[in-house]
């Protein structure tokens, strides 16, 4: 499925709930209204859904939060998923803290990539950033999940003057094991506008003044658009997730769809067509052609670029948890 910019289309990133266990300082405030049961999606919802998107196109899915662990039932919405015609993959973005007790019910499930949130590996300074002290937790899920054999990646985001100096002991996460650490620059949506971020230009040239031999990897590591470099005598690789100082617009080829059913064309936008409406307004028969066509003008609609650098543009003022991360 082509954009009118000729990018392929081809993954959809759906959140299941608005609901966290943590309170990460740029993404959640503490306090915060739940979404009631009917206001967001139903689990056959979601799959009638993906189902719709698969026949646009739409191979790849990233179920996200809030925390999506919290869901109920949330290892059957992947079954359904991955057992749709067409779909390759089906992934998970968490925290982490239930990861442990969950991880074996979801590879049977069929997960196929989990990215687990790790912004330090200190624990005061993990509690302040997410509001609870649940480092040991989120650990025991990494572990769990390299065990498992479960793709494994680590998302960092580093924020100016709070764990800006940790890049190095994240990294080394990578080093004795086969995982994927990536940094994340912060976005300016939602609570990341009150904090500063660091350029993943920066953290590459440290790493190469740090490591010799470090080379490109342009192999194909998830769904997104991250690059990865090699380090000699890493088991696992390091990845970057650009937003800011390398723009990815151009290979953008996402969607995503809120708890509540918006499906966004772009996350610096507040642009959104009304899936749930369909869903809850419309004769069954007419439900996967009135969801296909939404869904191909929501492709129609996707911009050529976001305009994070330019704060007065973004129109969008939802927070991240609330379109999901």
């Amino acid at each position: 499925m082509k954009d009118k910019f000729f990018r392929d289309i081809n993954y959809m990133r759906i959140s299941v709930t608005n609901r966290c266990n943590m309170r990460c300082n740029y993404c959640m405030p503490n306090v915060v209204k739940n979404l009631c049961e009917n206001e967001i999606l139903t689990d056959d919802e979601i799959i009638e859904t993906a189902r719709a998107a698969v026949r646009c196109g739409i191979v790849k899915f990233k179920l996200t939060g809030g925390e999506p662990l919290l869901r109920p039932k949330i290892a059957e919405i992947i079954y359904k998923l991955k057992n749709i015609s067409g779909v390759e993959s089906v992934s998970m973005t968490t925290n982490g803290a239930l990861l442990a007790e969950n991880i074996n019910e979801l590879q049977k499930s069929g997960l196929d990539s989990v990215n687990i949130s790790l912004d330090s590996l200190d624990i005061k300074r993990f509690e302040k950033i997410t509001g609870f002290n649940l480092l040991d937790k989120v650990l025991d899920g990494i572990d769990a999940a390299i065990s498992s054999g479960v793709h494994t990646k680590i998302n960092t985001v580093l924020q100016k003057g709070i764990n800006d100096d940790e890049w190095e002991k994240i990294l080394l996460i990578a080093k004795e094991n086969p995982v994927y650490v990536r940094f994340i620059e912060l976005m300016p949506i939602g609570e990341g506008k009150n904090f500063w971020g660091i350029s993943n230009e920066k953290i590459l040239n440290d790493i190469r003044k740090k490591y010799q031999g470090v080379e490109n990897d342009f192999s194909v590591h998830g769904n997104g658009p991250a690059v990865y470099i090699k380090i000699p005598g890493f088991l696992g690789g390091v990845g970057f997730i650009s937003a800011m100082c390398g723009k990815f617009c151009s290979s953008c080829n996402r969607l995503r769809l809120t708890a509540q059913g918006k499906l966004k064309p772009c996350l610096s936008f507040a642009d959104y067509l009304d899936v749930r409406e369909i869903l809850r307004s419309s004769e069954k028969n007419l439900i996967q052609a009135k969801l296909e066509n939404l869904i191909k003008k929501a492709v129609e609609l996707k911009p050529r670029e976001h305009c994070f650098e330019t704060p007065v543009k973004n129109s969008e003022t939802l927070r991240m948890f609330e379109i999901g991360g």
